[in-house]
């Protein structure tokens, strides 16, 4: 499981996706789920985070889904019309 900081805002988005995609690599299995239950501070930069994620994942030929959203968060996925692309988001 990927498990996404309590803070991810435009400041934080390099290194975590580069931790995330390291880890999303590393990761045996043919799914990958990102734990978004952590996250309190964040912006928009956390979804590109994730689409990121996704778009790796989808490389390496397994399935990605996002668990325990925060509802916040959910709603600028909503916003941005990227629900679709963060199964777990609806």
């Amino acid at each position: 499981m990927l498990v996404l900081p309590e803070k991810l805002t435009h400041e934080e988005a390099p290194a975590c996706g580069r931790m995330l995609a390291q880890a999303l690599r590393s990761q045996p299995g043919s799914e990958a789920v990102a734990d978004a239950a952590a996250l309190g501070v964040f912006d928009s930069s956390a979804l590109a985070v994730l689409l990121d994620c996704r778009r790796e994942a989808l490389a390496l030929g397994k399935a990605f889904r996002v668990s325990r959203m925060p509802a916040r968060l959910r709603e600028l996925a909503a916003l941005y019309g990227v629900s679709e692309l963060l199964p777990g988001a609806v």
